[in-house]
């Protein structure tokens, strides 16, 4: 069986939360004889399609930009090409480009698209875009939706409720290293008092204000590891509330995350926003069994955690919420050591990268083995 993915960017151009998804369904679905592509637009298209992880990451030429969306002339002929090869084209949404090329050359194959994430930001050109949107998804023959959560409180999603499943985001625990003491003792030294971890690129949505606001109240430090459009104002509401406990440590190496992972308190993720779709450093932190902090977005940061399970979530933009559940964690040891017991069940139950290539596996089969269209 052969797969085409679909999206935006890729490795090496990017690699961020859907990225990482679609190589692990990619990488996964070796191990059950499936073959995958994945084409994505690059400024330098040459250098960088290449070989990655048992799959080809194909390059069509990014021609311009508009809105985050990026167009390609090129595109069109490389998934003609590729689609033709494939089995099953497996698009990645959103991105109202692919929705385009879709309607104009169906690729004349079973189509799945996993919906990652609303349009949020882009509100007055979403209403230009809804018509094409809805032709598309129309179009498809299977949704995926990444929660129960989203599929629920997605407005879009519910007028394709019929034709939508749920397959949860996995990671694979081998990919990540684990810290010697040697790495662990020298982040000891540095921050020697309990701490709270947060790590993921600094955005307007990450909810980071609402954490440093929340820090005058804790008796802990507080790690911000990750860099970002938003990191100058950040560090400077930091400096006017002469925070001392709260620590930009910019971007970390996956061997120093894992020693910041297994040494935290909790890990805290203060998203406030729907463009916080699912979370993937959420199942970093359950797959190291720690108790997590999230906020109620309605999306997938509260499948990932479960409040009173797997930690805590708060109203978004609650500060007093927001420490008051840091200090939970921080002073009763039982619920802290018992939500992050939970926490790394669930990883084990619902967040691996096999149980979702099995999923999709099982998806896929019911396409290519005769099944629904």
């Amino acid at each position: 069986m052969r797969v085409l993915h679909f999206f935006k960017t890729y490795y090496p151009d990017s690699f961020g939360g859907v990225e990482r998804t679609i190589h692990a369904i990619a990488k996964g679905g070796l191990a059950h004889g499936i073959q995958s592509d994945v084409l994505s637009l690059s400024r330098d298209p040459a250098a960088n399609t290449l070989e990655f992880d048992g799959h080809m990451a194909h390059k069509a030429r990014l021609d311009f930009e508009f809105a985050s969306t990026g167009f390609s002339l090129g595109a069109i002929a490389k998934f003609n090409e590729l689609s033709a090869r494939a089995d099953i084209v497996h698009y990645h949404f959103p991105w109202p480009f692919m929705d385009l090329l879709h309607v104009l050359h169906p690729p004349g194959k079973p189509t799945i698209v996993t919906y990652h994430s609303d349009i949020v930001k882009q509100k007055l050109l979403l209403k230009l875009y809804t018509p094409l949107m809805h032709r598309f998804l129309s179009s498809v023959d299977r949704i995926v939706a990444t929660s129960p959560n989203y599929l629920e409180s997605s407005e879009v999603l519910q007028k394709y409720r019929d034709k939508t499943e749920i397959i949860p985001i996995g990671l694979d625990d081998a990919e990540y290293p684990r810290a010697s003491e040697g790495v662990k003792g020298r982040w000891r030294v540095r921050f020697p008092k309990p701490f709270f971890l947060f790590v993921g690129v600094l955005r307007y949505y990450k909810g980071l204000h609402t954490l440093i606001e929340a820090a005058k109240d804790v008796d802990a430090d507080i790690l911000i590891a990750g860099e970002g459009p938003v990191e100058g104002e950040l560090k400077a509401q930091a400096t006017r509330a002469d925070l001392t406990n709260v620590h930009f440590i910019g971007a970390i190496s996956d061997l120093d995350k894992a020693a910041l992972l297994e040494l935290c308190t909790a890990f805290v993720f203060p998203s406030h926003l729907r463009s916080e779709a699912y979370g993937l450093s959420l199942v970093e932190a359950a797959m190291f069994g720690k108790p997590m902090i999230s906020c109620e977005i309605g999306t997938g940061t509260s499948f990932v955690n479960e409040d009173g399970e797997t930690g805590i979530v708060v109203p978004p933009e609650d500060a007093a919420a927001l420490a008051g559940a840091m200090k939970l964690l921080s002073e009763d040891h039982y619920i802290s050591h018992s939500r992050g017991r939970r926490s790394a069940l669930r990883y084990a139950n619902e967040l691996q990268a096999d149980l979702m290539g099995r999923r999709y596996l099982n998806l896929y089969k019911t396409f290519v083995q005769g099944g629904c269209r």
